[in-house]
């Protein structure tokens, strides 16, 4: 059979167009081999092809754009198909729109849309088509009321001849609305438009908007399948409103003083009340680390994978058989429950203890239960080292593996047998995998209840993985271990932010496909409808910030193009490295950070040149040694060593550009905001404006 594609595309010189499908003629699915195609007119791209119908009898085929570099862009959804196993028809024509990624109707054909928020609208007919037809039209329409459907009118008489009272109703298949209509030759050139008719009142409310579509008609014993995209219809008909909260908040009665996956049920009941259709999560993983309430904090967990055992319902998992153990903690329940706020160490002290409890009285039928075995064999890629990193964690005393006597280096074989079932240990190993089985279960079955009430829930991905974390135990070499994550300088955060997070070293990420992002987002569906990604501008640019920093002032933008030694000369700056890479301390400076203690940092932390400048000593040169000596010397809470740690702080970032390590000297990014520092108000005047020419430059031209 003999396969005629043409698309309607615009495209601009040097650009082509390519269709990829899963006939072999298409490529088989390789969308490096795909079917190169013809430019026909301004408004069409166009290739035939002969395809052997004995190997598929129907095609999914969806269009490629390369660009004058060579970077292609496949188009959004593989929605478009066609039955080619059609008797007694010799060719099939096949007429499409591209469909851009940034159509904003694609949105509502995701699954919180389709499943949930629009399914309530969904109305479905079967009209009657006729046997013999030469022309299939195929359009999307997902903004319709209940009882609405689209309807086809035209110029032929095949299409009504527009009368409003005869339109031909077209039926629903999967993402498109499909009719089949036999269209004699004296019809053509045809004019039609797609209209919303309502199947209740049996009356058309209206056609599409903007100008007739236009159709030629060609030869006999041919079909001809049109992917119209979208009705043109006014897009901004929906409307919904949501709710955002941490879990931990969500309290009632039933829980142990925070929130609970099944309170989540609780909040869904509310807002589908108040007509709220999404519910927004803060991060549910597990950030166990101290135990303390530093852990509270959601956005710095443990594993990237393992839910947060806080959150787990212990009525749920105790069942009839265990009531006692529940009963016992009525007491403390109720303390918990009246404080104001959440006694994080408390709580988790508490259900740890009852956990194991109800693992060692359940063990044995649940180690042998099929939804757990299920589950294992599912997950156990990520559960498996997690279970050995909690043990590890506990056993040591800290999550920080690199302290570990054993097993510091992750090593997955001799994990495996680390947490074998014959070892010493494995009831340790087995409560992970009993706590996670629950959480799972409980968060599941919530989510599920608040989707069936017409409520989506969102999750949230943080940026950065912890830096002693299961996940940068497991496979190091995917973050930057050397750098930390954070935000430049704001109003709201005059020093920049740091969260110690290692930042991602996507190089070696995408040697293996993006596998870990791929499993992340995979882990995270099984239970939320759509993701917030926490700054999501780390996808693309990240404010890094050396290990031996402790202030966010201290980092810039990777990637960036950086500042070449030539360009200081280009513009006549007299420059000497070590002027702008180090910091400048004089006299003044240090009168204007220490005040009257100018005298003893002088004699603790500074040594003297014979220029009349200073410099820091080797064991207080960076902002880490600077942070650990006070720390260790126990000075971490007094106001005074306070005061006197943040004006070293500032001495140590009083810099106008650092280096880019590995390049001898040629290569440089400025500190954010030099001009506010002592180092730059210390250069001549005409320095100081040829710098900041530069600086303008650096930040918001070249980049």
């Amino acid at each position: 059979m003999k396969l005629h594609f043409y698309v309607r595309f615009h495209t601009k010189a040097g650009e082509s167009l390519s269709v990829s499908g899963n006939i072999p003629e298409l490529g088989g699915g390789d969308t490096n081999a795909a079917l190169p195609m013809n430019w026909l007119n301004n408004d069409f791209w166009q290739v035939s092809v002969e395809a052997d119908t004995s190997k598929s009898a129907r095609i999914k085929y969806r269009y490629i754009l390369t660009y004058a570099d060579g970077f292609k862009v496949v188009e959004w959804s593989n929605d478009k198909d066609a039955d080619i196993s059609k008797a007694g028809v010799d060719e099939i024509q096949l007429v499409d729109r591209w469909n851009n990624a940034g159509d904003f109707e694609n949105v509502f054909f995701t699954d919180p849309f389709q499943q949930t928020l629009l399914a309530e609208n969904e109305t479905r007919i079967k009209p009657k088509f006729p046997k013999i037809f030469t022309h299939i039209f195929k359009v999307k329409a997902p903004l319709l009321r209940k009882n609405e459907v689209i309807c086809l009118g035209g110029s032929s008489p095949a299409l009504g001849e527009w009368n409003a009272d005869a339109p031909v109703l077209m039926a629903r298949d999967g993402n498109w609305f499909t009719a089949k209509v036999n269209i004699p030759k004296e019809s053509f050139p045809l004019l039609y438009k797609y209209g919303i008719y309502n199947i209740k009142e049996k009356s058309l409310l209206r056609f599409e908007d903007g100008e007739n579509r236009f159709l030629f008609g060609d030869a006999v014993n041919k079909i001809t399948i049109l992917h119209d995209g979208f009705v043109q219809m006014p897009n901004n008909t929906w409307r919904g409103a949501g709710v955002a909260v941490p879990v931990f908040s969500l309290r009632s009665k039933d829980g142990f003083g925070t929130g609970e996956f099944n309170d989540i049920k609780l909040l869904a009941d509310w807002a589908k009340k108040t007509n709220l259709r999404l519910i927004q999560l803060l991060p549910v993983n597990d950030t166990s680390s101290t135990f303390t309430n530093a852990d509270s904090y959601p956005y710095s967990a443990i594993s990237a994978f393992a839910l947060h055992p806080i959150y787990v319902n212990l009525a749920e998992i105790a069942g009839k058989k265990n009531t006692a153990t529940i009963k016992a903690l009525r007491k403390s329940q109720k303390q918990l429950n009246e404080l104001p706020d959440l006694n994080y160490a408390e709580v988790m002290k508490l259900k740890r203890a009852a956990l194991k409890e109800l693992f060692i009285a359940q063990k044995e039928t649940f180690l042998a239960d099929e939804g757990f075995l299920s589950f294992f064999e599912s997950n156990k890629n990520w559960l498996i080292p997690y279970a050995a990193f909690s043990y590890l964690r506990d056993k040591n005393g800290t999550c920080d593996y690199n302290q570990w006597k054993i097993y510091s280096i992750y090593n997955k074989e001799a994990i495996e047998k680390y947490v074998a079932p014959r070892a010493r240990h494995y009831e340790e190993i087995a409560l992970q995998y009993f706590i996670q089985y629950h959480l799972h279960l409980q968060l599941k079955n919530a989510t599920d209840y608040a989707r069936k009430n017409g409520v989506v829930v969102k999750g949230d991905v943080p940026i950065g993985i912890g830096r002693h974390s299961c996940d940068a135990w497991i496979q190091p070499s995917l973050y930057n271990m050397h750098l930390q994550a954070g935000a430049p300088p704001d109003d709201f955060a005059i020093k920049g932010q740091n969260w110690n997070f290692p930042t991602y070293n996507w190089q070696k990420m995408a040697e293996d496909g993006y596998a870990w992002w791929k499993q992340r987002f995979d882990s995270m569906s099984k239970y939320f409808d759509a993701f917030r990604i926490d700054h999501i501008l780390g996808f693309f640019r990240i404010w890094s910030i050396p290990i031996d920093a402790v202030e966010g002032i201290m980092g810039y933008f990777v990637p960036a193009i950086p500042v070449h030694v030539v360009e200081f000369s280009e513009r006549n700056i007299w420059f000497i490295n070590q002027r702008y890479t180090q910091p400048f301390i004089n006299d003044a400076v240090l009168d204007e950070l220490f005040g009257p203690e100018a005298a003893m940092a002088k004699e603790n932390y500074l040594v003297a040149d014979n220029t009349g400048l200073y410099h820091l000593k080797p064991a207080f040169d960076t902002q880490r040694k600077v942070e650990q000596y006070f720390f260790e010397n126990g000075k971490g809470d007094d106001d005074y060593y306070n005061k006197v740690k943040q004006a070293l702080f500032d001495l140590v970032s009083n810099v106008i550009l650092f280096e880019v390590p590995g390049s001898n000297g040629t290569q440089f990014h400025f500190r954010f905001g030099v001009a506010a520092t002592a180092s730059f108000r210390h250069l001549e005047w005409n320095t100081q404006q040829q710098l900041k020419a530069l600086y303008v430059n650096y930040f918001f031209e070249r980049q």
